[in-house]
């Protein structure tokens, strides 16, 4: 994976960590853009070291990276604040393209991972600890101060559709979108797409009508 960031002209490797604890010294120290985040590391896991990095107010944005396919991995590391999860074995062009899009303050949400978020908060399915946290979802007062559009925009985003998804789907320029996402994120005061995400689902938002969910 190093070999693979180094390789690109754009990035610069500042620095490494062998536990989590470390990772959290390292990000103050080094104030890195992008953090590549292992789940599994000793003295601190890496979901607690990413709760401490975003909660120290570091913009550093972290890419969690594991090889175990669990939801409540995902899950409990989007809460912590990560700004996306991936796969050990995410093919290098992906993860090039994840640092690239996590960099540029968007964020990376699996359509699988939506789609599990929307289980665990409408169907009760919770595997994780998500599940214990998010009902019964209340709605928050900031919602409010949102426009009848940028609810439509964090509504699309909650079903995991793409800037130029929503482009297409509202008949609009795919700036007029990222100008959307950029005041709902002002407004509710989250940190990026994912967070989005996981508060639409999380304030009841997002009540899907199909009953296939």
């Amino acid at each position: 994976m190093y070999v693979i960031l180094e390789g690109e002209d754009d990035f610069r490797i500042v620095g490494e960590a062998s536990d989590g604890a470390e990772a959290v010294r390292r990000v103050r120290e080094l104030d890195p853009d992008v953090v590549l985040m292992d789940v599994r590391m000793p003295v601190l896991d890496g979901i607690e070291a990413t709760r401490a990095i975003t909660a120290s107010g570091s913009c550093a944005r972290v890419i969690i990276l594991t090889t175990f396919d669990l939801d409540e991995y995902a899950f409990t590391g989007l809460q912590a604040g990560a700004s996306a999860f991936l796969l050990k074995d995410v093919a290098p062009s992906e993860l090039i393209h994840a640092v690239r899009v996590v960099a540029s303050g968007d964020a990376v949400v699996a359509p699988r991972v939506t789609q599990r978020l929307l289980e665990t908060y409408v169907r009760g399915q919770k595997p994780g600890p998500l599940a214990s946290q998010g009902a019964p979802a209340h709605r928050d007062p900031l919602l409010e101060d949102l426009t009848p559009r940028e609810t439509e925009m964090l509504e699309a985003m909650a079903e995991g559709l793409s800037n130029a998804e929503i482009a297409h789907r509202y008949f609009l320029s795919e700036a007029t979108v990222k100008t959307h996402v950029r005041r709902i994120l002002t407004k509710l005061h989250l940190r990026d797409r994912v967070q989005a995400v996981v508060y639409a689902y999380e304030t009841g938002l997002v009540v899907p009508s199909n009953p296939d969910y």
